[in-house]
């Protein structure tokens, strides 16, 4: 759904432009000594979020694990602003958030450069003409697969039944190893469960059920 614009959006982009990177491919393969001259530590784990919204999930992540680094990327700018004011809020080094809309996550980041990849609640593009737009089509985890580390992870929520269906689907295809899965995450002992987008916290509150997968990244 397309966010209605808020009023003085620009002034507020900037007022937290700490937080905001309206370009990263610049830092390809240096997102390492981006972090450490923000003031995080070096050689820490690097974990991107695809469309973060308003940041919940991101920053929970981040303030539980400040040995790791997190990047959330969200195009709606309208939603962004409410996770840059969060970071903002917190003051943490660990953190940043592009804000841009991602075709190809290896135009930003090199081989096995990231630890992991969380996909939450991603645009189900429920006609069929449209699957190849669907941040769970195979073109794009072999994408994930690329710039994820060998032993690293992505990890996928949804309450969209079809489109998990369609998820599990696409991972058996490229014969990708899942080492988790639900269909119920909060009747689960995963600790995914621990950490929710807005979105989540709202079906959980209808009691509506989070399908969950979780894949564990292996090269040859």
């Amino acid at each position: 759904m397309r966010q209605r614009k808020l009023k003085d959006l620009d002034e507020r982009l900037e007022r937290f432009g700490r937080y905001r990177l309206d370009s990263a491919i610049k830092y390809k393969d240096d997102w390492q000594r981006f972090f450490y001259e923000r003031g995080a530590g070096f050689n820490m784990d690097t974990y991107l979020e695809i469309g973060c919204g308003k940041g919940n999930f991101l920053m929970e992540h981040a303030e539980a694990d400040p040995a790791s680094n997190f990047i959330g990327i969200e195009y709606q700018q309208s939603v962004l602003v409410r996770a840059l004011e969060k970071a903002c809020s917190e003051e943490l080094n660990n953190v940043i958030f592009i804000d841009d809309k991602v075709y190809d996550v290896r135009d930003y980041f090199g081989t096995g450069e990231l630890a992991g990849i969380y996909l939450n609640f991603s645009d189900p593009w429920p006609k069929a003409r449209h699957a190849k737009r669907r941040l769970t089509h195979r073109d794009y985890l072999k994408a994930y697969c690329d710039v994820v580390r060998n032993g690293g992870m992505i990890e996928f929520k949804t309450d969209n039944d079809d489109l998990f269906g369609f998820t599990l689907e696409e991972i058996e295809s490229l014969d990708l190893q899942v080492v988790e899965f639900a269909v119920d995450l909060h009747s689960s002992e995963f600790d995914s469960r621990n950490y929710m987008t807005e979105y989540e916290a709202k079906f959980m509150s209808m009691g509506k059920q989070i399908n969950y997968v979780k894949i564990k990244v292996e090269r040859e």
